[in-house]
């Protein structure tokens, strides 16, 4: 990792002032210059005598010949040996400083994004919500209204789960199954006795009766592609605004700090501060301050491309807006489909399970049953998700490049660079023409790095948990395109069952063993991590009111999956 040797001019820069001419520089002018007073001695004092040789002008006296200097090329030159550790960390915090900018609006932009897909998913669902609210109780009656906490139970699970609670979304709609038909069954027969074991027998024989049709089977199917398509990518993105947020946190190191210096304030403390760095000097000093970040940009490609990929799940017959905003239409389905095989449903269930006792308390007659009669199924307001989809892809592909482009970008966009690389820009040593090679990006090639000390065998360990983070969400990106939730691998894929329990087994389906252990679910670790405190609460404003607290989602998602009352 040494430097290349005969690759600067000579070391004693020829634009100097000779011991007999006058110099061009004092401390104070050049505190003043650089507006810290603070730096400086007093008017007319000097940190080291002039040699006697020297004419000593009050206020425009050099530093003799620079042995003091630890970081800027030794000569006569306008800094003390403080000056120039101020100046280095003020160079250091200066680029800090334009990084933790770059990155700021690139994580503005992600939380953005965030912001309005987010929105826009939790709209689809309040409005299938509030269709479901308007249409059900006229067209189901006492079916519905003795059942609404069940409904409403669904969609709020459904938010839930698009927020990052670790629900299994097939449980949850079998269990949704299963409940609604022990409490529909029921009603519609209220002359009868039906005890806990009785619906039990009832409810195991779900997937072969199929008591709702083909509905709770094309909602498993729909719902577990869509909802799992879009919140990967609302995931994805405040994963990717994570990562930007944490790296940019990442400290620059001490031989990072002597290159800045060097690039930026050593022209100055030599007496020339009208020569700007060349271009390819500033370059290779930031290649090298910035090698572990570049070393981002392959799982930060794949990320990006995987989120962009995955928006073909958005559209179509099968697509997250259409089904998302469905959902109830299913529902209603569901419930005609029982109304209509009722008596094929008794007299199966009655075959399997005996006959029930006769209730004596029960009406005489049967309530009349009322089918259900919703308008067709509306359309999303058209153009929204498109438009959406077009920005994000865009911006997307904008930013693909982004930790690789960093050193030039800081560079053009921070730097008072040379226009051009000729013999007049600051080439660290001197105002010249700079040499060396334009590195590599990434930490393994800065070994030669001329301009910056890098070892390579010493990665940047909170930059190595980021590029983790990144493979994981593009795992679980790839996965949801195929129609899986990464989380729950052991889901099964098929479209086998549809009754009311859509083919859950016996201890989902049960009475005693409906809940699947908590202790065996994945943690809640996705959970939107680019929305802060306050913006990572809001669910949807008609459904979903906002908790007081960052805690209070984990432990409603715990509530709901642990001890949510059965409802009969």
């Amino acid at each position: 990792m040494g430097r290349r040797p005969g690759l600067f001019l000579p070391h004693t820069p020829p634009f100097l002032p000779s011991p007999s001419t006058p110099p061009g520089c004092s401390a104070a002018e050049l505190c003043a210059t650089l507006g810290l007073p603070s730096f400086c001695p007093g008017e007319g004092e000097a940190a080291h005598p002039a040699p006697s040789s020297v004419p000593a002008p009050r206020s425009r006296q050099p530093f003799p010949a620079g042995e003091h200097l630890r970081i800027c090329p030794q000569g006569y030159t306008c800094c003390t040996s403080e000056m120039e550790e101020k100046l280095a960390n003020r160079s250091r915090a200066e680029l800090e400083t334009a990084l933790r900018d770059s990155c700021r609006a690139l994580q503005a932009m992600l939380a953005a994004q965030l912001r309005s897909f987010d929105d826009h998913f939790q709209h689809l669902l309040n409005d299938s919500e509030r269709a479901l609210q308007d249409a059900f109780p006229g067209a189901f009656g006492e079916l519905y209204t003795q059942n609404a906490r069940a409904f409403r139970d669904l969609y709020a699970e459904l938010r839930l789960y698009h927020r990052g609670a670790n629900l299994h979304l097939e449980e949850t709609l079998a269990e949704f199954w299963t409940r609604l038909l022990e409490r529909l069954f029921k009603q519609l027969h209220p002359q009868l006795l039906l005890p806990d074991d009785y619906l039990d027998c009832m409810g195991k024989q779900a997937e072969a009766l199929r008591p709702f049709g083909e509905a709770p089977r094309e909602l498993r199917l729909r719902a577990t592609r869509a909802f799992v398509a879009a919140r990967s990518f609302v995931q994805g993105l405040g994963v990717a605004s994570d990562v930007v947020r944490k790296v940019a946190q990442v400290p620059l190191g001490p031989e990072c700090s002597r290159a800045v210096m060097k690039l930026v304030y050593c022209a100055h403390c030599l007496g020339v501060p009208g020569a700007r760095p060349c271009p390819d000097y500033c370059r290779n000093v930031l290649k090298g301050c910035l090698a572990n970040q570049a070393d981002l940009d392959a799982e930060w490609r794949n990320l990006l491309d995987s989120m962009v990929l995955i928006t073909d799940k958005f559209w179509g017959a099968s697509g997250v807006e259409s089904v998302i905003s469905g959902v109830h239409t299913w529902l209603a389905e569901a419930i005609n489909s029982l109304q209509d095989n009722r008596d094929t449903l008794t007299a199966k269930v009655i075959q399997g399970c005996g006959n029930p006792k006769v209730n004596p308390q029960g009406p005489g007659s049967e309530e009349k049953r009322r089918r259900g009669k919703l308008a067709p199924r509306e359309r999303p307001p058209s153009g929204t998700l498109e438009k959406l989809v077009s920005e994000a892809k865009a911006q997307l592909r904008d930013v693909q490049d982004f930790w690789i482009s960093l050193p030039g970008t800081l560079c053009s966009e921070k730097m008072a660079l040379s226009t051009a690389s000729d013999d007049r820009c600051w080439n660290g040593m001197a105002r010249g023409r700079y040499l060396p090679e334009v590195m590599g990006d990434g930490l393994a090639n800065q070994i030669n790095n001329p301009e910056v000390e890098v070892d390579i065998t010493k990665p940047d360990m909170t930059i190595r948990q980021q590029i983790m983070q990144l493979k994981i969400m593009t795992n679980r990106l790839r996965s949801a395109y195929n129609g899986n939730d990464v989380d729950f691998q052991d889901a099964s894929d098929d479209g086998s069952g549809s009754g009311s329990g859509d083919g859950c087994p016996d201890d989902v389906c049960g009475r005693k063993n409906s809940r699947k252990s908590s202790s065996s679910r994945t943690p809640l670790t996705h959970a939107l991590p680019g929305l802060s405190e306050q913006e990572g609460q809001k669910t949807s404003a008609a459904s979903c009111p906002q908790p007081p607290s960052f805690l209070l989602p984990l432990l409603l998602a715990l509530a709901l999956t642990v001890a949510r009352p059965r409802w009969r």
